[in-house]
């Protein structure tokens, strides 16, 4: 494996609590590859399938065809919700989707999970981010939900950063037009909520974890666009590893086939979980500490180099 452009292995597999592990993967024990059989592959979407300019890669569109015409089952696991998943990344054909980072869960277009927040926990959860100033869109399975306040606050975010060229998605790409629309007129506090995204909060993330640690799952987002102290909520307990064993359950496949491919904070438990994970090239350092292997960006072909270096496709 060495030598590959865009693609390393890692010497040891940090948990996300520090902790070392052994490495997994292709060449060592148990890993995914040695027996040529079926794997089981979750990937993120935003910065792992989806690359900068807000568009999947050919590269990465035909080697999940190919891998699945080998016979792997490919799932999206990833932070948006089902209704953030448009046309050109369903398009590509996967078997199933993880969404709202494990709070919803589909194979075959069937749906086997939906974990909504409780009215308690959302409405106490709500108040907190409004008594500090901080906008809040709220993710349905169906609908995205914000005061218009916050609609206004995350739309002026994405126009200033295109005029300033700091995010390489045009318009046309469907951003401004999935901010523009967020529905403003329904009440999100009466509507089935499965996570909670925040901006520009002034705590920080320990100081966050304090107060809604108990209910929720607290997670720093790492989008610069949405700003640094921006981040999510979901369900205590729910996240993308949560949802990978109701698909392992469900099709009665084990771990030990499981790859999972991401770049983001939010995908560290599911990193940790698979039996050999990939953090992309531009993951953050303590992404790549829980990864086994660490491909390149998006744009650098990074999923296809990944597909490739682990036996998934030739």
């Amino acid at each position: 494996m060495t030598g590959t452009p865009g693609w390393s292995r890692r010497t040891e597999r940090m948990s996300s609590r520090g902790q070392a592990s052994a490495p997994a993967g292709l060449g060592g024990p148990g890993g995914p590859g040695e027996d040529g059989g079926r794997r089981v592959v979750f990937l993120d979407v935003d910065g792992t399938l989806v690359g900068d300019d807000g568009r999947v890669p050919a590269s990465a569109a035909r080697a999940i065809r190919e891998a699945r015409a080998a016979g792997h089952l490919v799932f999206l696991c990833t932070g948006r919700s089902l209704v953030e998943l448009w046309p050109p990344i369903l398009s590509i054909g996967f078997d199933g989707v993880v969404a709202a980072s494990g709070s919803y869960v589909e194979v075959g277009g069937v749906a086997l999970s939906l974990r909504t927040i409780p009215a308690g926990q959302l409405r106490r959860a709500a108040a907190f981010f409004e008594a500090h100033d901080t906008p809040v869109y709220f993710q349905g399975n169906d609908d995205i939900y914000a005061s218009p306040a916050a609609r206004q606050y995350l739309l002026s975010l994405v126009r200033n950063a295109l005029a300033a060229r700091s995010v390489r998605i045009d318009p046309d790409d469907g951003l401004v037009g999935f901010v523009e629309s967020i529905r403003v007129d329904v009440d999100p506090l009466s509507a089935p909520i499965t996570k909670l995204v925040y901006f520009d909060a002034p705590l920080s993330l320990d100081e966050l974890t304090a107060e809604l640690g108990a209910d929720f799952e607290v997670v720093r987002a790492a989008f610069p666009l949405f700003g640094p102290n921006s981040g999510e909520l979901s369900l205590r307990g729910v996240h993308k590893a949560y949802g990978m064993d109701i698909v392992l359950d469900h099709l009665g496949l084990s771990l030990a086939d499981t790859i999972a491919i991401g770049d983001s904070y939010n995908d560290l438990e599911m990193l940790e979980h698979a039996a050999v994970s990939v953090a992309m090239g531009h993951a953050p350092d303590a992404v790549k500490a829980v990864a086994d292997h660490v491909t390149g960006t998006p744009e650098e072909d990074g999923i296809e180099t990944a597909f490739r270096q682990l036996g998934l496709i030739r």
